[in-house]
């Protein structure tokens, strides 16, 4: 560990989007453990990873403070009090278990309908189609409904589509505080603060209709975000200042950025990878005999080589590819020494894992760089164990992702829907390349068949660009026109 790198320069890797390949490159320079900041160590070890995340000793680091709402009400994202963030994580994990998703999937299916139909009208028109910005919509029509039963029509419509860019953008600041804390209450920080304050603006007159639509409907109107979390949460006149709308500020990126980028990837790695993209539409085509029969139940979670390519895919690129800064409790005691794979961990200090590298380290998965979803299914059973123990995707321990059954239901339905009804490829000439590596680029974005994407604490992306071809004798009955 010889490496250490100033915030200023921790702030333009993050705002450029390249800290978690600039983190890659230290690591496998420096070893598994480097600094990040004058009183920050990064790993990448499965074994840092569980020392780390599994320890209840441990909580959020301070940097996360940074994503109060304009309100400074706590929500679950950033509650740092153990009891607080079990509180919050009992009542918001309600709306995304195996269970609740099981009643929202009526819903969710009939979003996915007007996504496949969108896919059919490109396919028409003879255009591609740019996943990223299909998806993403795709993905906040679901959690508009998810969150408040609310129709944000944002595939069909343009009235609520800077509702995409906004929650990037928004994140994007955010992960620039938090990566590098000094700056946020400099000059910087306030020319930040005014740059978002449009975007700001037309969010929160969004969210504030949202809400107060929802308050005007009985309770149980929808099996919602609401209907789960309004009995315990604190009243108050002032929408805003309420603990739905702290709540609301971290559900919708959480539920649209994290399964987009998840489901573009898959996309991404299919098309470029024939054989996979085969095996695939082979299980799904041979599965199910209607699309009828395409929706959550044994057999779409007996699609093992579905769930390996999901895997694979979320491995290569994870949704949230940094790190996730943590600290001791302020009331530990701190006369008992705090080990991270072996080190002893100074007091004051933060620590994480970069899920990215951790993702990448050849010792629990080799050829790291190429997509292979049989590593899933072929390997033995103590090389499955070592892959299982260091894969972070949703993270891992009290605070881990609470959505991972909503995220795995929306990835499994919207692929094998998309290949029941049709083939893709990526799309012809320099369109086709969108979402690839540059040859020759540095910093770790040089590699073609990589799906590139931003560190924004979530991900970011753009493509990939396909083309859809409906298959012969699909039937387009019963499913919802845009």
């Amino acid at each position: 560990m010889t490496l250490s790198i100033s915030f200023s320069t921790v702030a333009v890797y993050t705002a450029s989007g390249l800290v978690t390949y600039i983190t890659q490159r230290d690591l496998n320079q420096y070893g598994p453990v480097v600094r990040s900041g004058p009183n920050r160590l990064v790993f990448s070890s499965s074994k840092a990873l569980h020392d780390i995340y599994n320890n209840e000793r441990v909580t959020k680091s301070d940097v996360y403070l940074v994503t109060l709402a304009t309100t400074g009400k706590i929500c679950i994202f950033n509650a740092l009090d153990r009891q607080t963030h079990r509180t919050r994580r009992k009542l918001v994990g309600a709306a995304v278990t195996e269970r609740a998703m099981r009643n929202f999937e009526p819903t969710m299916s009939s979003q996915i309908d007007i996504f496949l139909r969108l896919l059919m009208k490109a396919s028409e028109n003879n255009t591609h189609v740019n996943m990223s910005d299909n998806i993403r919509r795709l993905g906040a029509d679901i959690v508009g409904f998810l969150a408040f039963g609310f129709p944000l029509k944002a595939q069909t419509e343009d009235t609520y589509q800077f509702l995409v860019e906004a929650t990037t953008f928004g994140n994007g600041i955010s992960n620039v505080k938090m990566q590098a804390p000094v700056l946020s209450n400099s000059a910087i920080s306030l020319l930040t603060n005014l740059l978002t304050h449009t975007q700001l603006r037309k969010f929160y007159n969004m969210l504030n209709l949202m809400i107060s639509t929802r308050l005007s409907k009985p309770k149980d109107a929808y099996k919602d975000l609401y209907s789960h979390v309004v009995d315990q949460l604190e009243e108050t006149k002032d929408v805003r200042m309420s603990d739905i709308w702290a709540e609301a500020m971290f559900f919708f990126p959480a539920g649209g950025d994290t399964v987009a980028t998840a489901m573009c990837s898959i996309f991404f790695y299919l098309s470029r990878n024939p054989d996979c993209y085969r095996k695939l539409a082979d299980e799904i085509r041979s599965t199910f005999s209607s699309i009828e029969e395409i929706h959550g139940g044994p057999k779409l979670s007996g699609c093992r080589y579905l769930r390996a390519v999901i895997d694979e895919s979320l491995r290569m690129s994870p949704p949230v590819s940094g790190t996730l800064w943590r600290k001791l409790y302020d009331d530990d005691d701190k006369s008992k020494p705090f080990l991270v794979d072996g080190h002893v961990v100074p007091p004051g200090t933060h620590v994480g894992v970069n899920i990215y590298s951790l993702h990448h380290n050849e010792e629990y998965f080799p050829d790291s760089y190429s997509f292979k979803p049989e590593r899933w299914l072929e390997a033995d059973a103590e090389t499955r164990r070592r892959m299982n123990e260091a894969f972070a995707a949703f993270s891992t321990g009290s605070r881990g992702c609470g959505g991972k059954a909503m995220a795995y239901l929306e990835a499994s339905l919207v692929v094998a829907k998309t290949l029941w009804f049709f083939d893709f490829e990526k799309a012809s000439g320099d369109a086709g390349k969108v979402g690839e590596g540059t040859p020759g680029v540095p910093h770790g974005r040089h590699r073609r068949e990589e799906f590139q994407i931003y560190d924004i604490f979530s991900s970011t992306q753009t493509g990939p660009n396909l083309t859809f071809h409906p298959r012969e004798g699909s039937s387009w009955e019963g499913l919802r026109t845009p």
